[in-house]
């Protein structure tokens, strides 16, 4: 019968159901032959399912349509586009024919187009459809096909079990499907490389194209348009926005070799269907579909031999080999088969964590799973805890020159990959040395850029997660308290299964983590972002950065003295003296003695004392807010001018401070022994602690910062027009947003009315609350979020940006920054207050991680820009770079770091607000910011 009324057609996206499958399940290997069939196995499941859910139903005509080859006529009309998508992953690309024989065992007809896309057979068939009075839905999430929609054409996104429709394509685009070519033209699409309209997004292209009624009278008419750079953008950009919408057109009269009446839905054909799927090696689902046609499941028989097919093992950690090198001709026969192979697992022991002082105990190597070695070289014979016993070398292990005359031409060859887990301190180890080991992997960082805020990059986190093993604990190795040992102390026959075991999980890390790069998509993040730091942020700690114990210790007395001021202010409004140090005291002059309400008590009894309450307290009372200044001032004595003191290294009168690349999941640095990032800048005292950071005598500090760049990329991301013409005409942003808030014109602008603006500025970016901007301005929560409210009456864009980008993190579970990082939002579907933290987390990462990502990108690109130059990069600290350099040569590096930080997006992503650098020198820290 022909295809007419009454019929109802299904056209299953190939691709997308490929991908899906590719990226959601782990990797996974015919055992026979080692083939990759991870992402068949979750296809076939998928068409499964598809099958068993459509079953009795109406649908008459099914198809699933796949892309063939990568050249279509779009090239010919455009030779960008698609021309910055990543290449298939080596471990997909012998799957692809696979799924089209699978589909052919299902006997679903498989059909594709040499010359056209997947879309553009979509498109012909769905009008062929309903012209022929039927109905037909096209299964898949895909945008570029929303345009479809309409007159008996529905979309389906099988994964979420949603239904498309014109209302729906109106909530994605803002537009009904008839002009979503429209508004897609001026969008562009970064990834397929459709150019469109420079600085106009989905939003700004919908509210143009609502306005105008169409492409064509827009264009006809944007010399009509208000704004000066949208319309001086259309006016320009013209004929590539025309360009896009040829791009972005679906081809509805794609030539076909076959008719909709081919599409008729046949039953599948048990034994062809069987045999595929036993060939596949896929038990469970061979068993699950025998049930289901009622047949018997034909025995898969346990894998063979092929010749010439390598060998697949997986040694588990209870039968692997770990063996001790303690001569030349062992070692060489180790490094003969690094070379072999073309990779390594590089692991160093040492005597401690501060890799200044540390010294090389040993190096483990690992070439294959289950078989490492451990090279001891300075393990001795005694404990520290054995009184009487000497410090003698262990015997049976080489020297370290010669050791290291064998392996460094081995670290240093750029044929051999060198594979670590948290290589920057064996790539600092090394450095000590004369060693520089390259090229390398780290399984840290992959780690990172896959796993970003959903757990801790640890190898023993990392090895329990993925690989089901617990590896061998240290803490027993070293003791604990004044028995601790450092590890040249542990025996021998305990040192080489511990220190050879961390060699072996960082090479089955490293393998399970290189091909999930590419699944997960974030290669690029990995290569172009993580790994290049690596040596960059090496180089600055090797480096550090001068520090005055004199200027310290001068600021310690100052903060005494500052501190018992506060003490008897505080004592005076209390009523009586008590220890201002003790929560518990506190607590009770708060709530007991002086009334104050909110008073909570813990499990102890005592009452919480906490910042929050403090905060909180401080728009009531006078007495918290001294407390908070008190508690600020001990802390900086404390933790920067007395310990930074304890840092200064003996050798290099330097602080050499440790970055930690993992350590928030935004992107951000953070640093330890000592933490460099959290000097506080907003209070006086605060910001007098950088004069402690000198110049070598003939030199001087230089210190770039970005200026404002988390309110630029929200202009940006946000799409705030106001905001980004703000910039550009180099307004006091801050005093700009007090002037629309409060209506007050610019020449009267206080101080205090600017201070309350840029609280809310910045804020707002972090999904500040009411109760929280009270608390930050110390002012009624009432009139704190009357100023929110206000704000979002002036800037209704931002709302939407945060409803937009939580709906995203719910949907998703993560959200992205330009540069495609994946930043995991677990916790956003969460309940009660974790819930709100997680949404404003979430509102703040595509920001925060933007800004982190660009002055990585600065970082990364500096040291190759200022060689030559008489500088050194030596800190970074939020938004801001701290170098060394010397006297007279001040303004050509500020001119080439600048440019650098400026431009530091290009030309990944092209940003409509410029980034601005400011720049200042001297003798300090203090004086150059």
């Amino acid at each position: 019968m022909a295809f007419g009324k009454g019929h109802h057609l299904h056209l299953i996206d190939g691709s997308a159901f490929i991908f899906r499958a590719y990226h959601a399940l782990p990797p996974l290997t015919r055992k026979s032959d080692g083939l990759p069939i991870g992402a068949v196995s979750g296809f076939c499941n998928m068409l499964q399912r598809y099958v068993e859910g459509n079953a009795g139903g109406d649908v008459t005509h099914v198809a699933v349509i796949f892309d063939k080859g990568s050249h279509t006529f779009r090239n010919e009309m455009y030779d960008q586009y698609k021309a910055n998508r990543e290449a298939m992953p080596e471990d997909l690309r012998p799957q692809i024919p696979l799924t089209r024989e699978a589909t052919i065992a299902f006997n679903i007809a498989c059909e594709e187009k040499e010359g056209f896309e997947a879309d553009d057979i979509i498109a012909t068939l769905a009008r062929q459809a309903r012209e022929a009075g039927g109905r037909c839905t096209i299964i898949s999430s895909d945008k570029d096909m929303m345009q479809l929609v309409g007159d008996g054409v529905e979309m389906h996104d099988a994964m979420k079990n949603n239904t498309i429709d014109r209302d729906g394509v109106h909530a994605k685009f803002g537009v009904y499907p008839e002009r979503v070519v429209d508004v897609q033209a001026l969008a562009g699409d970064s990834v397929d490389n459709v150019p469109g309209a420079p600085g106009i997004g989905i939003k700004t292209a919908a509210l143009l194209i609502n306005e105008y009624g169409d492409l064509d009278t827009l264009l006809e008419r944007a010399g009509e348009i208000k704004q000066p750079k949208r319309r001086q953008t259309l006016i320009d950009h013209a004929d590539q926005i025309r360009l896009s919408r040829k791009l972005v057109l679906l081809d509805d009269n794609t030539p076909l070799d076959f008719t909709l009446d081919d599409l008729e839905v046949r039953d599948p054909d048990p034994d062809k269907l069987l045999k595929f799927l036993t060939e596949m090696e896929f038990r469970t689902l061979t068993q699950r579909i025998a049930n289901t046609l009622k047949v018997e499941a034909p025995a898969i028989p346990a894998p063979a031999a092929v010749e010439g097919a390598p060998e697949i093992k997986v040694v588990p950690f209870n039968e692997a080999k770990y063996t001790m090198v303690g001569d030349k001709t062992a070692l060489e026969g180790w490094i003969e088969r690094i070379y072999a192979r073309g990779y390594v697992a590089v692991d160093t022991e040492t005597t401690g964590l501060d890799e200044m002082i540390a010294e090389l105990v040993g190096i483990s190597l690992c070439v294959e799973a289950g078989e490492a070695c451990y090279i001891p070289l300075i393990h001795k014979t005694s404990r520290s805890d054995d009184l009487f016993g000497s410090d003698d070398l262990a015997e049976g292990q080489m020297k370290v020159e010669e050791a290291l005359t064998l392996l460094t031409p081995m670290l240093e060859d750029p044929a051999i990959l060198k594979i670590g887990q948290n290589m920057k301190y064996d790539a600092k180890i090394f450095a000590q040395l004369g060693i520089t080991v390259a090229p390398f992997d780290d399984t840290m960082l992959m780690s990172y850029a896959m796993h970003a805020g959903l757990h801790g990059h640890g190898m023993d986190t990392l090895s329990e997660r993925y690989l089901g093993h617990t590896p061998i604990p240290i803490k027993p190795l070293l003791g604990s308290g004044k028995s601790a040992v450092t590890f040249d102390k542990v025996p021998l026959e305990q040192a080489v299964p511990y220190a050879a075991e961390d060699a072996d999980i960082t090479l089955r890390l490293w393998q399970m983590f290189k091909p999930m790069l590419h699944r997960v998509q974030t290669t690029r993040v990995y290569e172009t972002l993580e790994r290049p730091l690596v040596p960059v942020l090496a180089q600055m700690e090797r480096y550090g950065v001068k520090v005055d114990r004199d200027t310290l210790s001068r600021m310690s007395n100052a903060f005494s003295q500052k501190m018992a001021g506060l003490e008897d202010e505080i004592y005076a409004l209390a009523g009586r003296k008590f220890n201002v140090g003790s929560p518990k005291q506190l607590g009770e002059i708060l709530f007991d003695e002086m009334g104050l309400e909110g008073g909570k008590k813990g499990k102890t009894g005592a009452y919480a004392t906490g910042v929050d309450v403090l905060e909180d307290l401080a728009t009531e009372h006078e007495l918290p807010g001294r407390v908070l200044d008190w508690r600020q001032l001990s802390k900086l004595k404390s933790t920067y001018t007395d310990a930074l003191q304890t840092h200064i290294n003996r050798d290099t009168g330097r602080v050499h401070t440790s970055y930690s690349i993992t350590g928030a999941s935004t992107g951000r640095l953070s640093s330890t022994d000592p933490n460099l990032q959290n000097i506080p800048i907003r209070s006086e005292e605060g910001r007098r602690i950088r004069e402690a950071f000198v110049a070598e005598e003939g030199k001087v500090l230089v210190a770039l910062d970005y200026s404002q760049i988390e309110l630029r990329l929200l202009a940006h991301i946000a799409d705030l027009p106001a905001l980004k013409q703000a910039f550009a005409d180099g307004l006091d942003i801050h005093a700009m947003t007090a002037s629309e808030m409060f209506n007050v014109p610019m020449e009267e602008m206080t101080p205090e009315i600017r201070r309350q603006a840029k609280a809310i500025n910045f804020g707002v970016i972090y999904g500040i609350s009411g109760f929280g901007l009270a608390r930050n301005l110390r002012i009624p929560r009432a009139e704190a979020q009357g100023f929110i409210d206000r704000y979002f009456e002036r800037f209704p864009g931002i709302r939407t940006y945060m409803d937009d980008t939580k709906a995203f993190a719910k949907e998703h579970g993560y959200v992205q920054t330009l540069f495609g990082r994946k930043i995991h939002t677990p916790e956003i579907a969460s309940k009660g207050p974790r819930a709100g933290f997680a949404a404003r987390a979430a509102i703040n990462a595509p920001i925060q991680g933007t800004a982190a990502d660009v002055i990585r990108r600065a970082m990364i690109r500096m040291p190759a820009a200022i060689d030559g130059l008489p500088a050194k990069m030596l800190l970074q600290v939020h938004d801001e770079l701290l170098f060394e350099v010397d006297k007279g040569a001040e303004d050509a590096l500020i001119k080439v770091a600048r440019d650098i930080m400026e431009n530091a997006s290009d030309p990944v992503v092209k940003l409509d607000v410029k980034l601005s650098v400011d720049a200042g020198t001297g003798a300090n820290w203090a004086q150059a910011h």
